[in-house]
């Protein structure tokens, strides 16, 4: 029992985790966000989105609203996954596991996706490959974490309905 108690709570290796949930909405804000701003004021949107233009594609307006969600979605995530985590959620590991492969997929399929339009670009670039093995490194890390730490199995137990009622 003594040994249990040594392993519960928001501490250890959670707090690096802690850090990184901080960390993702300043970056989608402080980076994200101006970029997409920069890029939709940069360029002239009806010529990309105009049939008949020197520069329109059928799937740019798809991939920017894609993109955009996702940025939104990405953000709203990582604010849900700050609460459930200082609310010790039993939902946390399982939520930020999600967040993590959605996050993988998307990085591939927004690839793919921009290689339509770019077709003579490689299917996935330098920066995509850093977002990339970054996620997958991450994952590699915080999934067993998350999934075998005895310390998670004490901490996140808020909102489990007890098995002795």
């Amino acid at each position: 029992m003594a040994d249990e108690k040594e392993v519960k709570g928001l501490g250890g290796w959670l707090l690096l985790l802690a850090l990184g949930l901080f960390l993702t909405p300043i970056r989608l804000l402080s980076v994200d966000l101006p970029m997409f701003n920069a890029l939709l004021s940069s360029i002239d949107v009806e010529q990309f989105t105009t049939p008949g233009s020197e520069f329109y594609h059928p799937w740019w307006l798809t991939i920017v609203r894609f993109e955009m969600f996702y940025h939104f979605a990405m953000l709203i995530a990582s604010l849900y996954l700050i609460y459930l985590f200082f609310s010790k959620h039993h939902w946390f590991p399982r939520v930020y596991i999600t967040v993590l492969s959605v996050s993988i997929v998307y990085v591939l399929v927004d690839s793919w996706m921009v290689s339509l339009l770019f077709g003579e670009q490689p299917l996935v670039e330098r920066a995509t490959w850093i977002d990339l093995v970054r996620l997958l490194i991450t994952a590699c890390i915080w999934i067993p974490y998350l999934l075998l730490s005895k310390r998670v199995q004490n901490t996140f137990v808020e909102g489990k309905k007890s098995s002795v009622e």
